[in-house]
């Protein structure tokens, strides 16, 4: 039972990690929507690509546009915080 639960926590740490490098794409994304970069660069490209359809979702159900300010990177790196601590701390009482 005791490699289970190892291949679980490993498992579970490979995700969490996922996670947190999304959080950071995210805000980078975010970020970048201040300064109007390039929209064909690709790098701008790949991160909108990746972080609209988490916008889109939360925008779906949330109004998010409050003054010109878009909320939707904050609720998504709230929610994944709740999900890191929530997650992270069921892995922790696996042992």
């Amino acid at each position: 039972m005791s490699i289970l639960v190892e291949i679980i926590q490993g498992l579970g740490s490979i995700v969490l990690s996922i996670i947190n490098v999304y959080i950071w794409v995210i805000i980078i994304a975010a970020l970048l929507s201040f300064v109007n970069p390039d929209p064909f660069n690709p790098i701008v490209q790949f991160l909108y690509r990746i972080t609209n359809p988490a916008y889109t979702l939360v925008r779906r159900f949330v109004r998010t546009n409050f003054n010109g300010l878009d909320l939707a990177p904050l609720i998504i790196v709230v929610v994944l915080q709740v999900v890191v601590v929530v997650f992270g701390a069921f892995l922790r009482a696996l042992n």
